[in-house]
């Protein structure tokens, strides 16, 4: 599986690649970027059962960890500030959608209630964070009352992230079905992130 992915995993460019794809999907929800950072992981797992010395050449657990984590909360505070500033188009677009309407309103009444669980849920669920830090934005919430949630719900993605690729590594080896299992594990936390945030009591 580690030829498959390629001279990638051993290089420092890993951590790039992956805070990129991380702080871009708040806005392109369709890049695999916990996909990325599970495989990163499982190759770390790889390097680290071989032996001594090949740790060098895959990825850091921790480094890979914060990396994921601080792109993770960059990319909000980028969507909440252009979505903070985007004026009266951007209120138009966000009445135009159900959706975005719905849970700018949701987010906004669960900030305000100390409700901000809602905002670290929301990052497991499909287009989740997105929806969180643009509704934040356009609502004209408070940084403090965002950021703080924000950074919790980055740090709870990574690690879980993270975690998954590892030990789905240590445990089944560094194959394809590790990754396949610790990707539909990731996709499952996904699912039922996103049946919560439609529950009412996240809601009141």
């Amino acid at each position: 599986m580690l030829e498959s992915v390629g001279s990638l995993t051993g290089s420092p460019w890993i951590y790039v690649v992956v805070a990129g794809s991380v702080l871009l999907d708040v806005f392109l929800p369709v890049l695999p970027s916990g996909v990325l950072v599970i495989t990163a992981a499982t190759a770390a797992a790889a390097g680290s059962a071989t032996g001594a010395g090949v740790p060098h050449e895959v990825p850091d657990i921790l480094a890979l960890t914060l990396s994921a984590a601080t792109a993770s909360v960059l990319g909000d505070l980028v969507a909440y500030r252009l979505a903070w500033r985007g004026g009266a188009r951007l209120d138009r677009a966000i009445a135009r959608s159900r959706r975005l309407t719905s849970a700018q309103e949701r987010l906004g009444t669960a900030l305000s209630r100390g409700g901000g669980p809602l905002v670290v849920i929301a990052r497991f669920a499909p287009a989740g964070r997105s929806v969180v830090s643009l509704g934040a934005g356009a609502a004209h919430r408070r940084v403090r009352e965002f950021l703080p949630w924000s950074i919790l719900a980055g740090v709870a993605w990574a690690v879980y992230s993270v975690a998954l690729g590892y030990f789905g590594g240590q445990w089944l080896g560094a194959t394809w079905i590790a990754t396949a299992v610790s990707v539909a594990a990731l996709f499952a936390a996904g699912a039922g992130a996103a049946f919560l945030v439609r529950r009412p009591a996240l809601q009141d």
